[in-house]
């Protein structure tokens, strides 16, 4: 079992249903019935037969455990379940984020160069953030044209057309 796992990896689907009913310890219908709900779904084959990884026959014992053990109903299985792939990706974004940031903050220190007489922030490596922002204000405007117009729209500057507010 060990050599199978080892040379296609933990994710390659091998198994057919009996087999990883076996190796899970549980009914064939059992496996098809949690394929159905969602909960551990199979590899498929050329045919459409199902074929199940070791880490799917991982999740079907934990599943069988939560289930027993812990009396926790399929739904609450299959939430769970989910909420721990949910973890494992941002666990896996964490990484790939934080070694963005190191691989930023390497580049940032070896362009540091000795800074020059004014102290610009430029020569000596750090980043300079520039924003620029554009505020559009709409309802004001309408506004404006109602008051002009003598329209309902009475919020607006509050000056007549004769230039006395």
């Amino acid at each position: 079992m060990n050599d199978v796992n080892d040379s296609f990896g933990a994710d390659a689907p091998v198994y057919v249903i009996s087999v990883a009913a076996e190796l899970a310890g549980m009914h064939p219908q059992t496996l098809r019935q949690y394929d159905r709900l969602g909960i551990v779904s199979p590899g498929r084959a050329s045919g459409r037969g199902r074929r199940y990884s070791m880490r799917d026959v991982q999740t079907l014992r934990e599943v069988q455990r939560l289930s027993q053990e812990e009396g926790i109903n399929l739904a609450g299985i299959k939430r769970i379940l989910e909420l721990e792939h949910e973890v494992e990706q941002l666990r896996e974004q964490v990484f790939h984020l934080a070694n963005e940031l190191e691989a930023a903050r390497r580049a940032v220190s070896r362009r540091g160069r000795p800074a020059p007489p004014d102290g610009g922030a430029q020569a000596r490596g750090e980043l300079v953030r520039r924003t620029r922002v554009t505020i559009f204000n709409t309802a004001e405007q309408r506004n404006d044209d109602d008051s002009r117009d003598g329209g309902p729209g009475k919020g607006g500057s509050g000056r007549t057309g004769d230039g006395q507010g």
